[in-house]
């Protein structure tokens, strides 16, 4: 089993396997267009009864080149048959950040983290006293290899004085205030958030249940899918326990991740008011933190001070692609495997009609 090769692969893939399984298929263009012209879009793939009680959601491509392992999870399970019933219908999203997903970014068309990008920019935004701090270290104005020392022992200087933890939600807990940098939150809903609050709403409102994997890459042990739920209170931690096993709280210090603001876990269960949900990001760990952070500090410098097209894209796109969709059919196993062993337990919750 491996990864495809480009987004346009990817996609044709996925599109292959909806339609051999016989889902309707809804397209949703992006405005914008990949490296070499191309088209892009959201597909979505619904399998079995619309008006089914319960609901099973696969997201793939939050974080745009993290879309590649997703995709080959959606697209193999498409191939092998997704099993559907009166009970339980399937919503299979690919590529909700196409832009990024194309153009080897874990970001969008506008430096966005779209899992940063769900909050209500018509109130207080969020602010991070710690990522102001960093900010200049984090994605500077050249990329030499005195820079990089430079800046990474900035960067060594703060988990001196804060932590590791306290270093790692500075920098990925979410930031509003610097659009060229990294984990960039954005200044209104982006169009891959309202795209799939379009998509959530239209397929999923009517539900009774709806159990959520949102499918990500880069963080934690090399090919290790750990569970990780948002901000659940006591009767979403009930439903999730009734669907998944051993899952994570980033907010109680037990996940790989940062707690995040602006997540679309939380969002979506605020788009289905009356909806029992239980939804985790299953994140598939690849290389170690640093050589991540490396990859995405490089990403966001070449798009912000250099040329995405020019002769220093290359080495930095192998670098993130690397980072979060490594080139090893073994890594690919894992993750598919993972995949598997989630679902189908997450569908046994659904039947099992959690409250």
């Amino acid at each position: 089993m491996r990864l495809a090769d480009s987004f346009d692969s990817a996609r044709s893939e996925f599109l292959d396997g909806a339609t051999a399984a016989g889902a309707s298929i809804i397209s949703h263009e992006h405005p914008g267009r990949g490296p070499e012209g191309a088209v892009l879009a959201s597909d979505v793939a619904v399998l079995g009864r619309p008006d089914a009680p319960n609901r099973l959601l696969v997201i793939s491509g939050t974080h745009g080149v993290e879309g590649f392992a997703g995709s080959m999870c959606q697209s193999a399970w498409l191939r092998d048959g997704v099993a559907v019933s009166d009970a339980v219908s399937v919503v299979v999203v690919h590529a909700i950040n196409p832009y990024g997903f194309a153009w080897v970014r874990r970001v969008n068309e506008d430096n966005v983290d779209l899992n940063r990008n769900c909050i209500d920019f018509d109130g207080d935004v969020p602010t991070n006293p710690g990522y102001d701090e960093l900010a200049p270290a984090l994605v500077p104005e050249s990329w030499d290899d005195a820079t990089r020392q430079t800046t990474a022992e900035q960067l060594l200087e703060y988990a001196g004085r804060h932590g590791f933890d306290g270093l790692q939600a500075a920098v990925s807990a979410g930031q509003y205030r610097h659009p060229q940098g990294i984990f960039f939150g954005g200044s209104e809903p982006v169009w891959s958030q309202r795209t799939l609050e379009s998509i959530v709403r239209r397929h999923l409102a009517s539900a009774e249940r709806v159990a959520i994997l949102d499918l990500h890459t880069g963080l934690g042990e090399f090919g290790h899918g750990e569970l990780i739920a948002s901000h659940p209170d006591d009767l979403g931690k009930a439903r999730l326990d009734a669907c998944f096993d051993d899952y994570r709280i980033p907010s109680e210090g037990t996940s790989v991740s940062a707690d995040v603001q602006g997540d679309v876990l939380d969002a979506m269960v605020s788009w289905l008011p009356g909806v029992a949900v239980a939804g985790v990001a299953i994140e598939w760990g690849t290389v170690d933190i640093v050589a991540v952070s490396d990859a995405l500090r490089a990403d966001a410098w070449l798009h912000a001070h250099s040329d995405p097209l020019g002769s220093a894209a290359a080495p930095i796109k192998e670098q993130i692609r690397a980072a979060f969709a490594p080139d090893d059919p073994r890594w690919s196993e894992m993750v598919f495997d993972r995949f598997v062993a989630i679902r189908e337990r997450a569908v046994e919750g659904l039947v099992g009609s959690f409250i």
